[in-house]
């Protein structure tokens, strides 16, 4: 029989995907013997099957009622009881944290009797009324769908009435008058009593957070952090401890070291006489962690102790909750922290400098995604006026947009390719779409265990929280600080590094861990993240099998990814170089009409292609250069064809003669018009039909190659033919450049060998790699034409056509052209490299489309057993993190996504 509920004294954090991440680690802490309040997990199995049949799945009731009867026992009080009522939390708790994104309920088990029990135990009228009205604003609206704008309308009115700052200045009959105005406010809108079973709220609690698996927040934010939609959550049901007794309770979040800098030392946030959701709503300002030292030592000195021990057990930075009821700590959830990707770097170092951690460890707690956001630019501080504002620099990065207040109308914006700040007091799951639109995100409220903090940090968005200085009117649009105003579609900087906000587009500057893979130069004040991430670097390549090149056409790209660590060039697209003041010398080809007019104009182009080779050999000398024979339409090279058509239209209207060379362009351009281009008379089938076009690129290579050995160099081309289909069309091209190999060998005296391969990048060629390896020395995937040919769709087009209407509806986690499809263009490449071989033993085989720099791919590229991945260069630094965190025996991430 299936076993839905395990006590936290069962279990642990190997658990994780039976019980979620939350209620794992609530198991792991009550083993070790920390003070946690006895509780149960229901799990993600009964979630999953809860979702698959939309009925409560059987036997999990009498489970629940079983483990909750043991609760009652220990704890001497029942649920609800009358005179002094056990309350419970119910909370989510997937396998990765999706902070916010699902539901919570607390204070379960209040009812208008045992909310009179409470006050009664408790002394303390005030918190009873103030854990009721709780209970009937989140059941209300996580349960029985009332807007939960309304609870907080009516909360801000009375709020207003009373002249109260927050929620403190509202004293007991207020609070009791709130909940009768909210028990009304949910019967007018749910058409029925909130409920005053205890069992009967539990119930619909547990069910209410199985349905928010799949709420929209949490779809969207699933679908932002590529966390699969099946795993369910698990719902962990708890002893209620209440930070809001008086001024000698309260809640709070710590980290154990810095989760923007990976700084040790004692980080976090505090309110006293609050619960825990308080400081994560953001409502009232917290204080720094620190001062819980002054007003509780006692209690500090424990939790400082408990976060060295968890810190030491999980061999990582922890994100713990806590709560302190009349002096007593309470340790109410612990986690391995969402953290920016410099304090990753950062951490990980100081874990193996501590012995904590092996340096192949370290190496798998970064990502190559990480590493990118590092290398984004930064303010140029020296070249900016005077802040407007200054905040808690929740998550680091420099970010410049139009200042919107809601999140409708950030995404709104952002849908026309406008860049956007989302400004608000606080943010709210509900906020999730607009902050995912957003460049970054500011409040004027919270710190850095707020809502928007948390959630910027694991999406890797520039934050800014808690900036007091700001007032923010969401009805007016505008936010006001000192005497200025900044309306909606204002421009300003966000700057989460330092915390401070400024006027207009402020400058940017390269990042200092650019700087260093430019250069090799750690600037002073970032020695010790560049000394991470380089640390990280040396470890990833000393471990690393699959080499990384770079997509580069000129000889500065070329350099530039070599300053970058790539080890050779995958791919040199030489149609690049027909372009600019040679693109008349490309026309003049296409319209030769004798094969005399089509040499001259080849020979006019053979120099120009020798030099560029000769520039990208040498900045390259001793590496690989695999070059590209042409592969685009030449139509792409002619001017458009409706300016033509136009142009020639306004002469005749004009009474002038029309051009005969636009004439001229207007006939090859409609003479070569095909409705699918990309499908059509392009790379290896062009080669065939255009004469002298391969032989022409060939000598130029080959040319290039005979010049550099003379000066003593060591070039290394390859070449390589594109769009095969078959092999008979290698086979022909093949010998053509073996022709001209030979003769430009005997006319120097200088051997030439290149190797000749091909691009794998249409479905057929993938299926027949076996015969195609026959006539080819090695492979590259063209990735990003293999995807639209197998997908059967044009990228230039279906992205803004339903890519997005794909995603929401979950046929695609993530677009295929971002990461590779493994089911299905996957499958071919794993399909030609067998194959290949098979036919060929040792073939080098490669990878040169975009998935050559995402990090997902990668990993996928060395489980396949391919030789190098070659991506632009700016992605090289991300491809060499990730082909050595692949190379791993068992990558193991943290958690903290």
């Amino acid at each position: 029989m299936v076993r839905y509920v395990y006590d936290f004294t069962v279990g642990g954090r190997d658990l994780a995907d039976l019980l979620g991440g939350k209620g794992a680690n609530l198991a792991e802490m009550t083993r070790m013997g920390l003070p946690v309040p006895p509780g149960f997990t229901v799990t993600t199995e009964a979630c999953r099957a809860f979702l698959t049949t939309g009925a409560e799945p059987d036997g999990l009731a009498r489970e629940i009622s079983d483990h909750l009867t043991a609760l009652e026992q220990a704890a001497g009080r029942r649920l609800g009881q009358p005179d002094d009522p056990l309350l419970l939390s119910v909370r989510s708790g997937a396998r990765f944290s999706m902070p916010g994104m699902m539901e919570t309920i607390l204070d379960i088990g209040l009812n208008d009797e045992s909310m009179l029990g409470l006050a009664k135990s408790s002394g303390n009228e005030r918190f009873a009324w103030d854990s009721y009205r709780r209970l009937v604003q989140m059941f209300g609206s996580t349960v029985m769908g009332v807007d939960s704008a309304l609870f907080e309308n009516a909360l801000a009115r009375l709020k207003e009435a009373r002249g109260a700052a927050d929620d403190l200045g509202l004293d007991a009959a207020d609070l009791a008058g709130l909940v009768e105005f909210y028990k009304e406010l949910v019967r007018q809108e749910s058409g029925e009593f909130f409920p005053q079973s205890p069992a009967e709220q539990l119930r619909r609690a547990v069910l209410a957070v199985f349905e928010s698996w799949n709420g929209e927040r949490s779809r969207l934010y699933r679908r932002r952090e590529h966390i699969p939609d099946d795993l369910g959550t698990a719902v962990n049901v708890q002893t209620m401890v209440f930070g809001n007794l008086g001024s000698d309770s309260g809640s709070g979040v710590a980290f154990t070291r810095d989760p923007a800098t990976g700084a040790r030392g004692v980080y976090g946030d505090y309110l006293s006489n609050a619960q825990g959701e308080d400081v994560v709503a953001g409502i009232r300002n917290t204080v720094p962690l620190d001062e819980l030292g002054r007003l509780n030592p006692k209690a500090f000195a424990q939790l400082r102790d408990h976060m060295t021990t968890l810190e030491a057990h999980y061999r990582d930075l922890c994100d713990i909750e806590f709560t302190i009821e009349r002096g007593r700590l309470w340790m109410l959830q612990t986690r391995v922290g969402k953290r920016t990707a410099e304090a990753a770097f950062a951490i990980a170092a100081e874990l193996v400098d501590e012995g904590l951690i092996t340096p192949d460890e370290a190496l798998a707690r970064v990502s190559g995604d990480g590493l990118a956001r590092l290398m984004f630019p930064r303010f140029d501080t020296s070249a900016v006026g005077e802040a407007l504002a200054h905040g808690i620099p929740a998550s680091p990065g420099a970010a410049v947009g139009a200042a919107v207040f809601d999140s409708a109308e950030a995404v709104r914006r952002a849908a026309t390719g406008e860049k956007v700040v989302l400004v608000r007091q606080e943010t709210t799951p509900d906020d999730l779409p607009g902050m995912v639109a957003a460049q970054a995100v500011l409040t004027s409220r919270g710190g850095k265990t707020s809502h928007a903090a948390v959630v910027a940090r694991g999406m890797g968005k520039v934050c800014v929280c808690g900036a007091e200085e700001i007032t923010v009117d969401p009805q007016g649009r505008r936010f006001r600080v000192g005497g200025t105003t900044v309306e909606e579609g204002t421009v300003i900087s966000v700057d989460g590094s330092d915390g401070a906000v400024y006027p207009g587009a402020a400058p940017l500057v390269d990042s200092a861990v650019m700087r260093y893979f430019e250069t090799g130069e750690q600037g002073e004040r970032s020695a010790g993240l560049v000394d991470a991430v380089a640390r990280a670097m040396q470890q990833a390549d000393g471990v690393r099998r699959l080499g990384v090149r770079a997509n580069a056409d000129t000889p500065e790209d070329a350099a530039r990814a070599r300053r970058f660590g790539a080890e050779g060039i995958g791919l040199c697209r030489t149609e690049h170089m027909f372009l600019g003041d040679r693109r008349q010398l490309v026309e003049a080809m296409i319209l030769a009409r004798t094969d005399a007019e089509r040499d001259r104009a080849l020979d006019a182009l053979l120099p120009l292609q020798r030099q560029d080779f000769v520039g990208i050999l040498e900045s390259m000398d001793g590496l690989p250069v695999t070059i590209r024979l042409l592969d685009p339409p030449l139509h792409e090279f002619l001017p458009d064809r409706t300016e033509l058509a136009v142009r020639l239209a306004a002469a005749e209207a004009h009474g002038n003669p029309p051009s005969t060379h636009d004439a001229e362009l207007l006939d090859a351009v409609n003479r070569m018009h095909e409705e699918n281009p990309m499908l059509g008379l392009r790379g290896v089938r062009l080669g065939l039909v255009a004469p002298g076009l391969v032989a022409m690129q060939v000598r130029a290579i080959a040319e290039a190659v005979v010049e550099r050995k003379r000066a003593a160099g060591d070039p290394r081309a390859e070449i390589m033919v594109p769009l095969i289909d078959t092999v008979e069309e290698l086979r022909l091209v093949r010998e053509e450049v073996e022709q001209v190999l030979a003769q430009v060998s005997k006319e120097s005296g200088v051997p030439v060998e290149c190797p000749v391969g091909t691009m794998i990048e249409l479905p057929r060629a993938a299926l027949t790699a076996g015969r195609i390896a026959e006539e080819a020395e090695f492979f590259s995937f063209g990735t990003n034409d293999l995807t639209q040919t197998t997908w059967g769709f044009s990228r230039d087009d279906v992205e803004a056509a339903f890519f997005s209407a794909y995603l929401d509806k979950g046929i695609f986690t993530v677009s295929p052209f971002e990461t590779i499809d493994r089911a299905g263009v996957g499958r071919l490449v794993e399909i030609a490299v067998a194959e290949g071989r098979a036919a060929r033993p040792g073939l080098k085989i490669g990878v040169c489309g975009e998935h050559g720099g995402d990090p997902d791919s990668v990993h996928f590229f060395h489980g396949v057993g391919l030789d190098y991945v070659s991506c632009s260069p700016f992605r090289v630094p991300v491809a060499r993190l990730e082909a050595g965190r692949a190379a791993l025996p068992e990558t193991k991430t943290s958690d903290s996504r």
